[in-house]
């Protein structure tokens, strides 16, 4: 009961929102935050998961598949258009605090089009691809994230963001680690998320910050043994603190 009376923390939990147990400096330090934060999803962001292939087994190869999938190709002309649809991809592991190191993977991004703006990849275009991909065919061809056909992956209607400079992060993660990526990189479903928009090198600084850090560890949700999860709808609600244009200017000039 001293226990109880010594550390004990009042809650009314008069609303459905989300609540966390803190002590009354953590409490003093949430509510500093909450008073001149802004939810990140009225950043003008977007935030989309990466590319769900439903089967990563035969549409993600390495350096070494890609270089003898090229080199197999008939023509010049089959050799430029597969290369320009085999993508560099990060997984979550991947992805570090700033940066990220590269594992030597691509997508083979037999993408689905986007209705009325991008045609979608015609696999008899691409028959050295075709030949690779249907030593999986047993795998591929009755997978429920399929496009048109069982070469092609699953619509997505984002596809351009990927080119775009945007941020990068894996969901399961024990510290921050958002990187800034303008290479044209692909992620993975399920275990990364991508971020397109204004002001991204200001809101990478801040999202790599400790006390975003904190702030999401007391906020976000965990795994079972308590590693944080940063999934696009905890982290969409995550609060930055507002600044002027000219102080934005500064952190744009930071981050490459």
């Amino acid at each position: 009961s001293d226990y109880i009376e010594t550390h004990a923390t009042i809650a009314s939990f008069s609303s459905s929102d989300s609540w966390a147990i803190l002590s009354a400096m953590e409490k003093s330090i949430k509510a500093k935050i909450e008073a001149v934060g802004k939810p990140l999803k009225d950043w003008d962001v977007q935030i989309n998961y990466g590319i769900k292939t439903g089967c990563n087994e035969a549409f993600i190869i390495d350096s070494t598949k890609r270089n003898e999938i090229l080199n197999n190709c008939i023509t010049e002309e089959e050799r430029k258009k597969t290369d320009e649809i085999i993508r560099p991809i990060l997984r979550g592991r991947d992805i570090k605090r700033y940066g990220y190191d590269w594992a030597n993977l691509w997508l083979i991004n037999t993408h689905n089009g986007v209705k009325d703006k991008i045609p979608s990849i015609n696999i008899e275009d691409y028959p050295t691809l075709k030949a690779h991909l249907n030593q999986y065919w047993d795998k591929i061809h009755d997978r429920a994230d399929q496009g048109d056909t069982p070469y092609n992956l699953r619509n997505c209607a984002y596809l351009e963001d990927f080119f775009k400079p945007k941020i990068v992060w894996g969901e399961i993660s024990d510290r921050s680690k958002f990187a800034y990526d303008h290479n044209g990189n692909f992620v993975p479903e399920a275990t990364t998320f991508l971020m397109v928009g204004e002001n991204l090198p200001y809101l990478l600084c801040v999202l790599n910050c400790p006390l975003s850090e904190w702030f999401f560890s007391k906020v976000g949700t965990t795994t079972g043994v308590g590693t944080v999860r940063w999934t696009k709808y905890t982290i969409e609600n995550l609060l930055l603190p507002n600044i002027t244009k000219e102080k934005i200017k500064v952190f744009e000039s930071s981050v490459s």
